[in-house]
């Protein structure tokens, strides 16, 4: 990278809702410092989880080319829609940790959600944000899960119960 070349925001997103509030927190912050936003997805196949014998429509949904086409796909949807700053889509074969870290290498910023996969798969796989907090290159900012808004009952609005008579 030259020394007059700007370094991206780099943001990392795989569909959670985490991700797409890490993106739209990067894209801001890349509008105020005037730079591009740099967003990666990172794919690889993985058929540790099949027991048994698979149908053949399912195999085929599992193919690499299949699990790129549909990683591509949600990429290009993830960012659709953003303007006034330049967005560069980034599809890796990889590990996240990795590919993260290593943008983060020439970036200005490394942008991560704090909640991805599920957390079984959080506790073989790690955390992609933890890892990168400890081991990227440059500042890293982790955009918590959003709250789910929870539905106000006219139980909630009820006066707070009291464990015995009020003396």
């Amino acid at each position: 990278m030259s020394e007059n070349e700007t370094r991206p925001v780099v943001v990392g997103i795989d569909g959670s809702p985490a991700a797409q509030s890490a993106l739209r927190w990067a894209v801001e912050d890349a509008r105020r410092r005037g730079c591009p936003v740099d967003v990666i997805t990172a794919w690889h196949p993985d058929y540790g989880g099949m027991i048994g014998p698979v149908p053949a429509e399912v195999l085929m949904a599992l193919s690499p080319q299949a699990m790129k086409d549909a990683a591509q796909k949600a990429l290009d949807g993830a960012v659709h829609g953003f303007e006034g700053v330049e967005i560069r889509r980034i599809l890796v074969e990889g590990d996240p940790r990795d590919a993260l870290t290593k943008a983060s290498e020439e970036a200005e910023l490394l942008v991560v959600g704090s909640r991805g996969h599920n957390t079984v798969a959080e506790i073989i796989l790690g955390s992609v944000s933890s890892y990168c907090v400890h081991h990227a290159a440059c500042p890293v900012v982790v955009i918590r899960e959003p709250k789910v808004k929870k539905e106000h009952t006219l139980a909630a609005a009820a006066a707070p119960l009291t464990p015995g008579p009020l003396l």
